[in-house]
């Protein structure tokens, strides 16, 4: 991305509505504004961050749309550029027109995540933080949202910092007795080294632990409704999501393929997937249905196995036990509403009894779900959660540095040694802020962004 001349983009998504948002960031924002936009009321110079009323007119003088537009001198912007925003009628035929006479006039058409991508070059932010914009933005949850806006706001960056600013520390004293080879470092050195390493240690695993949760909250969980034909399946997920949305009929094998929705449990957003009946069949499309439910199952942060509480198990049941081995798994005994039969053969799993005629057991089966989801944490001021596998990876390499930093410290090894573990955990702390992180990780990340931000 070139970063040094002035792009164009729609800030807002594509559609008809009251309003649409056209963005300009570069040196030639004001200018181009100033080409084309009359203000109604007559001004030597536009002030900046105020917002204007007037007409945007063609290079004849025909009027494009009546708008108001607000100039923003740098540095006190998004992208740290000087930046323009154009707000017209939500048309897309007003915002192409408006788009067609920058474009004609030399402006660039934006790339995807281009303004945040500058954001991140002029130091507004680090690249956690650049990445938490797209997360904010695709939020699914208002638990996904706070997790974001966490992000956003410097949660985790000033956790880096404040790590990476220690380890420097530490690296310049390293670095500092090379020079002395025949001296070794002070014992209370070794032992403030230790303390501070074994404290970020500490610190980093707690990071690290949180990335599941934290997946689960900005991605989603996947959870899959198992079990022989016939058994609830179809109920219980029309039971959670509030809607008559599977078919329910006492005819076995009714639902043949994967039928997915999507709703919120205890704050994470959640894909409820029925399957077909696991069962042996005979019919083609029947089989494929299986097929498809088998090979979901492994992908599936939680199963529900459901069973017929009111019946012993049967051959089938044992069908649908062994596809789900070594998953992580529920079992969901369904018509508590009648007569129960005691039966232990699943007891391996956590058992839940609900009804889905009368409702009972649906609201500590929710309960229970958010629970294993999201297991200790929680979005909240304190906690920093990550949810992104690149983090993830970063901090874990980090923290492999700096045990065998300590492990070639306690065995009196070459204070090269020593540098270098510390060289590389700040490497990858960098990875994270994107002080170190290649232009092709950086390409691959903003890609991803829509354009317009």
């Amino acid at each position: 991305m070139n970063a040094s001349d002035t792009i164009i983009a729609p800030a807002t998504a594509v559609g008809e509505g009251g309003i649409a948002v056209v963005r300009i960031s570069g040196p030639q924002s004001l200018q181009a504004l100033q080409s084309y936009f009359q203000p109604t009321a007559e001004k030597e110079k536009l002030t900046s961050h105020r917002l204007y009323h007037g007409l945007l007119n063609d290079q004849y003088g025909q009027h494009l749309d009546e708008v108001l537009a607000v100039y923003m001198a740098a540095p006190n912007t998004y992208t740290r550029d000087d930046v323009v925003e154009i707000h017209c009628h939500g048309s897309q035929q007003v915002v192409k027109a408006i788009l067609t006479l920058y474009l004609e006039y030399g402006l660039r058409l934006a790339e995807p995540g281009e303004f945040t991508y500058r954001a991140f070059i002029n130091g507004r932010l680090d690249l956690s933080q650049a990445e938490a914009v797209a997360q904010l933005i695709h939020s699914k949850s208002e638990s996904s949202r706070q997790l974001a806006l966490a992000q956003v706001e410097g949660q985790l960056s000033r956790k880096i910092f404040d790590i990476s600013k220690k380890l420097f520390d530490i690296q310049v004293l390293v670095e500092a007795w090379i020079d002395f080879p025949e001296e070794e470092l002070p014992v209370e050195d070794v032992h403030r080294i230790q303390d501070t390493l074994n404290r970020f240690i500490d610190k980093i695993q707690i990071i690290t632990d949180s990335y599941n949760s934290g997946r689960l909250l900005s991605e989603g969980a996947s959870i899959l409704l198992v079990g022989r034909p016939n058994v609830g399946k179809s109920s219980l997920l029309n039971c959670l999501l509030g809607e008559e949305r599977a078919i329910v009929t006492d005819i076995p094998g009714t639902t043949r393929d994967l039928l997915e929705e999507g709703l919120t449990i205890g704050g994470v957003p959640v894909r409820l997937v029925d399957t077909a009946g696991l069962r042996q069949s005979s019919d083609p499309v029947e089989m494929e249905g299986v097929r498809r439910a088998k090979e979901k199952i492994m992908s599936a942060d939680l199963v529900l196995l459901l069973v017929d509480g009111s019946a012993l198990v049967n051959e089938q049941d044992r069908y649908a036990y062994e596809a789900c081995q070594g998953e992580a798994v529920f079992l969901i005994r369904t018509k508590a509403d009648l007569d129960q039969v005691a039966d232990t053969s699943f007891a391996v799993f956590p058992e839940y009894a609900i009804s889905t005629k009368t409702g009972y057991g649906l609201n500590q089966l929710r309960l229970a779900i958010a629970d294993y989801l999201l297991g200790d944490y929680l979005p909240n001021s304190e906690s920093v959660l990550i949810s992104e596998k690149r983090h993830h990876d970063s901090l874990i390499a980090c923290r492999h540095n700096l045990d065998n930093f300590l492990t070639a410290l306690k065995a009196e090894q070459p204070l090269e040694f020593l540098a270098f573990e510390i060289r590389e955990a700040l490497y990858h702390l960098g990875q994270i802020s994107g002080q170190t992180t290649t232009d092709d990780i950086l390409t691959g990340i903003f890609s991803q962004f829509c354009i317009g931000k």
